[in-house]
C-alpha cells in the first residue's frame, strides 16, 4: 500500500463513492472497514493478498467453521479490491471459488406469522415503563414486515414523508438514487396513527422535518433513530426468543422481514402487558 495513503482511507473513499451513486450497503460497509482494521493489525506491507483477505474471512466474529460463510465474506471485499486496482495495480481480486461457489441468493429466513406477532409484543414490553421505547421498536418492526421497507429508508422517514389521510409513504432517495411511494394498508395506518399519537402527546418529533422515528432516552431523546441501535435491540429480542433459524444465514435478521409483506397487513394488535407467549396468531 502507498504509505501516504491507507487502506481505511481508501475504503471510506470507496464507500462514499458508492453512496453518491446511490448505493447504501450496510454489510458491506461493515465488512470493508473490518477488513482494514484487519489488515492494520496483522501489520501487513505491500499489495493486498488473496491470502491476507482469505484470513479475515475465515476469522468473523461468530467464529464459523462453514467454508459458505467464508465464501459469503469474501465476496463482500470482490467490488472494493477491483476499485483499488486504480491505485494499487498489485493487489488481487478474490475469485468466486477460493471457499467454494455460493448460490446467486440465500435464502431468507421467512417468519411465521406468530413470530412477528410475538417480536412485536416483546418490543413493547421494551423499558423503562411508562415511555415510548416500547411502542417505537413495536411500530418499526410492524412497518418492516407490512411494507417491505428497508430498515435504512424507515429510519431515514420524517413526519412529512408519512401521510396518514392516503395512507401513503414516500421514500426518498431509494436503491439507485430514486424516490418511490409505498401504499400502506388500513391496519398499519392504524398503528402508525397510534404510535404518532403517542409520540406527540409526549412532547417530540412534532414539526414536519423531525424524524419519524426518534430515540426516548437521554441526549437521543428526540433525535433520529441509529441503525445499529436498532440491530442491537433486536438482536437482543431475537435471542431472548431462542428462535429456530431456518434461512441460510446465521441468524434470523431484521432484513428478512422484508420478505414477509406480501399481505402488508401487521397482525393484530398485542394487548398491553400481554407476554408474547400469551399472545395467539
Amino acid at each position: 500500500m502507498n504509505p501516504d495513503t491507507t487502506l481505511q482511507a481508501l475504503v471510506e473513499r470507496y464507500l462514499d463513492e458508492r453512496h453518491r451513486l446511490g448505493f447504501s450497503a450496510r454489510t458491506q460497509a461493515y465488512a470493508l472497514r473490518s477488513f482494514a482494521r484487519h489488515v492494520h493489525a496483522v501489520g501487513h506491507v505491500g499489495p493486498i493478498t488473496v491470502e491476507v483477505m482469505a484470513d479475515w474471512a475465515r476469522s468473523d466474529s461468530h467464529a464459523s467453521s462453514d467454508p459458505r460463510t467464508w465464501a459469503r465474506r469474501l465476496k463482500l471485499l470482490r467490488s472494493f479490491m477491483r476499485w483499488l486496482l486504480q491505485f494499487e495495480p498489485g493487489c488481487e481480486v478474490p475469485a468466486d471459488a477460493i471457499f467454494g461457489r455460493l448460490p446467486d441468493r440465500q435464502a431468507p429466513h421467512i417468519y411465521s406469522e406468530q413470530e412477528i406477532i410475538d417480536l412485536l409484543a416483546a418490543a413493547r414490553q421494551l423499558g423503562p415503563a411508562p415511555g415510548l421505547r416500547g411502542i417505537v421498536y413495536e411500530t418499526l418492526f410492524g412497518l418492516l414486515a407490512s411494507t417491505g421497507m428497508r430498515i435504512s429508508e424507515a429510519l431515514a422517514l420524517t413526519n412529512a414523508d408519512v401521510d396518514l389521510k392516503q395512507g401513503m409513504l414516500t421514500i426518498h432517495l431509494a436503491k439507485f438514487g430514486k424516490s418511490r411511494q409505498v401504499p400502506l394498508h388500513s391496519s398499519t395506518v392504524e398503528a402508525l396513527r397510534l404510535y404518532r399519537g403517542r409520540r406527540d402527546l409526549a412532547g417530540i418529533s412534532a414539526q414536519d422535518e423531525a424524524p419519524f422515528f426518534v430515540g426516548t432516552r437521554g441526549r437521543r431523546r428526540g433525535m433520529p433513530l441509529g441503525d445499529r441501535q436498532v440491530h442491537r435491540v433486536f438482536i437482543e429480542l431475537r435471542e431472548r426468543m431462542g428462535w429456530r433459524n431456518r434461512g441460510a444465514h446465521h441468524a434470523p435478521r431484521i432484513h428478512d422481514l422484508r420478505h414477509n409483506s406480501e399481505t402488508r397487513i401487521i397482525p393484530r394488535a398485542v394487548p398491553d402487558g400481554a407476554a408474547p407467549s400469551e399472545v395467539n396468531g
